[in-house]
């Protein structure tokens, strides 16, 4: 019999499918599957985004391909959320249409959701199950136990998925943090519980695993803010994860030790504080002030709250370090703690406003400098610890690049956990029966939210607008006649590419001359085939601007018959 199985359905099929968040941080988005493979039934963990970079320009919010769940949507039990990160429900409002399931979130997780199915009007359609800590449920096959952990967020939850064929814990994000500022520790007890029960496999949270020892506490975090606080001279402005309401906590109690008042700026932070209030969290502490209070306050009486850690453009503390905040403004001798750790991809938004906040005086505290900030991601003495308390006959890898995947398997192995299985997103991994083993391949990939659009990652204005960044865009209009002669001169428009080549000769020009030669050469039946005329066109002028310039621009040639 299985670990954790019930006799008589051992030999069920138990397979894991991640469509995001393996070999990627980011874009969580797990299934579980149970049953033979014409039928069976899915429950899916997580519903996240990640956000876009400059390799994909004017994306805005990327989001993991549900193809494959949109086909199996009659099977699918429903969704289960961990937690209220972005990454792990951002994708709920743009893909739930497509989906269709229930979704079952704790309280505070679910008060965010809501407010973003408000914006995308869908709060009378998504039904929404509230679940609290601890609670166990029953979605189809599924057995679903939340388990408290410790993360940088409220109410964060490991899942026990029980079924025939054995007991998965999915890990959630989470780190053990033995003085949480908000919440209780990790529920060490009932680990221990789930793991003397039988624990076929752990699916576990690879972040930190290439770090060696303990993450520190939250609670030491608050001890170096309240002491950076207390220092300070003139103003202090805070940056951190709008959802990290523990630290925002921190902060508040801090400022209020130091004799200071909290100013919030940032749409995202006053979303964050409200839901929490209403989940029955910050009640304890004092009132924080709008954003249009900072003005009248005094130096020294003042802490500010503020979006943007990740160097976000249009985020309060961007706006801050371009003096273009509408309420509020530093200046020489004021103090930024920037209480976070930069997201892989962001380090050269963030640098960029570290530096215009130098160059006027501002003095700067990072994570380099202070303890400031601490992960919410275990490293390995946490890795180790939940082995022991679990002891799963295996580990899965997920949430982390591949080479914090691969590091992961490697510290399992050294450890006892003798079968490991590195997956990536789409491979289906059977669970059970017998040992992990990858059967199958899924559908997967990106989706890019383009404006108002959900568009594939494949579309070709991405791969355009990726490539105008590079080298431009040359647009030539030519107008011919029945004949096939040019009637009029060709209009040139060009955008991102250089004036003049090195010896000072006009492109524009450049690219008359090309036209005219290629009008010159072609014979007249070709130049009446106005496809083929566009086509040579277009070729000849990426080839002289790979002469005169060194790169071919995008070339768009549209022909006009009269």
């Amino acid at each position: 019999m299985v670990a954790g199985g019930k006799k008589g359905k051992a030999r069920e099929e138990l397979v894991f499918l991640p469509l995001g968040g393996t070999g990627e941080i980011g874009m969580n988005a797990y299934l579980y599957g149970l049953g033979p493979v014409r039928d069976r039934r899915w429950l899916m963990v997580d519903l996240g985004v990640k956000f876009g970079s400059e390799r994909e320009p004017g994306v805005d919010v990327i989001l993991p391909d549900m193809a494959f769940m949109e086909a199996e949507r009659h099977a699918l039990e429903g969704l289960v959320l961990t937690h209220a990160h972005e990454d792990h429900l951002g994708a709920v409002p743009y893909l739930w249409e497509r989906l269709g399931m229930p979704v079952y979130a704790t309280r505070f997780t679910a008060a965010l959701l809501m407010n973003k199915l408000e914006e995308a009007g869908l709060e009378e359609e998504v039904p929404l199950h509230i679940v609290e800590p601890g609670d166990r449920f029953a979605l189809g096959p599924f057995d679903i136990e939340l388990v408290r952990v410790n993360h940088s967020i409220p109410e964060p939850n490991a899942l026990a998925i029980r079924t025939g064929a054995g007991t998965v814990v999915h890990s959630g994000d989470w780190k053990i943090d033995d003085a949480p500022v908000l919440g209780e520790r990790i529920d060490e007890a009932r680990l221990r519980e789930i793991g003397a029960e039988g624990c076929l496999a752990l699916v576990c949270d690879s972040t930190n695993a290439m770090r060696e020892g303990h993450s520190p506490t939250e609670e030491e975090v608050a001890a170096s803010l309240t002491s950076i606080i207390a220092r300070a001279k003139a103003r202090v402005a805070i940056t951190t994860f709008a959802s990290h309401v523990g630290r925002l906590e921190t902060v508040a109690r801090a400022a209020h030790e130091a004799g200071r008042q909290v100013v919030v700026a940032g749409r995202a932070m006053n979303t964050v504080i409200e839901a929490a209030r209403h989940s029955g969290y910050l009640r304890d502490v004092p009132d924080f002030q709008p954003a249009d209070a900072f003005g009248y306050l005094p130096p020294e009486k003042v802490v500010c709250l503020c979006t943007g850690s990740q160097g976000e453009p249009r985020a309060a503390m961007a706006r801050i370090a371009d003096d273009s905040h509408p309420s509020i403004a530093l200046e020489a001798g004021d103090l930024v703690i920037f209480s976070s750790k930069t997201i892989p991809g962001n380090e050269k938004a963030v640098i960029e406003i570290e530096n215009k906040l130098a160059a006027r005086g501002v003095e700067i505290v990072t994570s380099d400098d202070a303890l400031v900030h601490v992960t919410g991601h275990p490293r390995r003495d946490e890795l180790r610890q939940l082995y022991d308390w679990l002891k799963p006959g295996m580990l899965i890898p997920m949430h982390g690049e591949m080479r914090h995947m691969m590091e992961h398997a490697k510290f399992a192995r050294e450890q006892g956990i003798a079968a490991t299985q590195v997956v990536t997103n789409g491979e289906i991994l059977r669970l059970a029966p017998g040992a992990p083993e990858i059967v199958d391949e899924a559908p997967s990939g990106r989706l890019f939210v383009d404006g108002r659009l959900i568009v594939s990652e494949h579309a070709a204005a991405i791969r355009d607008r990726r490539k105008l960044s590079f080298v431009g865009m040359v647009a030539v209009s030519v107008i011919v006649d029945g004949r096939g002669d040019l009637v009029g001169e060709p209009q040139i428009a060009m955008e991102g590419v250089p004036a003049e080549d090195e010896n000072a000769t006009p492109m524009a020009d450049i690219v008359l001359d090309v036209v005219e030669e290629v009008m010159e050469g072609l014979p007249r039946a070709r130049r009446r085939d106005r496809d083929l005329l566009a086509e040579t066109l277009r070729r000849a002028v990426r080839r002289a601007m790979a002469l005169h310039w060194g790169k071919k621009p995008l070339c768009r040639v549209m022909i006009h018959t009269v």
